[in-house]
């Protein structure tokens, strides 16, 4: 029977998570952590996870970061990513950090399940604890995202989509993988696409193009 681990900051969704991860075959026990602090201190009391199901948009250590802590301190336990943004980008940065899978928020509880089963069975399958685990998510076609309609790039809709949630250029570049710089270039491009001059008037004007008629 495999014991899970949820390190997610937002309460609500932690709970959620942890009822979606207890309809997976063999799962036994669902526990919870809101930092990377609380989740070293989970390992230290309870001993090592099978699998920790872990967010990008932590506080203090960001997910990135402490994914890299979790393959070097505990590399037996596979992790899954889980995420608002599913980018190449952000995506390949998990994966490359040793992530066995990825999970984008919005998709449903039942693409969460499947992949956690598809983890939780690779080592029988072959895969290895470090193997891939191809979501559905991933397996889906990608749709043009709306913002798309203002003339902006697949990556410049990802800074968006931080910019409307109140992110700061620093926060975005470390959901992203990008460098500061990088990401300023992107909102400039933004603002000029939008015909704003500054993040207010551009949250003003997505609300606007994406209200129903």
């Amino acid at each position: 029977m495999s014991r899970l681990l949820v390190v997610d900051d937002h309460a609500l969704v932690r709970e959620g998570l942890a009822q979606a991860l207890l309809r997976v075959p063999g799962v036994s026990s669902v526990m919870e952590a809101a930092d990377a602090e609380s989740a070293l201190q989970m390992f230290a009391s309870h001993g090592e996870f099978d699998l920790v199901l872990l967010d990008l948009m932590l506080p203090g250590i960001s997910g990135l970061s402490f994914l890299g802590v979790l393959r070097k301190r505990y590399p037996g336990v596979r992790v899954v990513v889980v995420s608002a943004l599913d980018g190449p980008e952000i995506v390949g940065r998990a994966k490359a950090g040793g992530a066995a899978g990825f999970v984008c928020k919005a998709r449903p509880a039942a693409d969460l399940v499947e992949t956690v089963s598809q983890v939780l069975l690779g080592d029988g399958s072959g895969n290895g604890s470090g193997g891939e685990a191809h979501t559905a998510e991933e397996a889906r076609p990608r749709h043009s995202h709306p913002y798309q309609d203002f003339g902006l790039t697949a990556a410049q809709c990802r800074v968006l989509d931080l910019l409307t949630k109140g992110k700061s250029n620093r926060d975005i570049a470390e959901s992203l993988g990008l460098t500061e710089g990088t990401v300023k270039v992107h909102v400039t491009a933004i603002l000029k696409a939008l015909n704003v001059s500054n993040r207010t008037q551009a949250l003003l004007m997505v609300t606007k193009s994406t209200m129903p008629l």
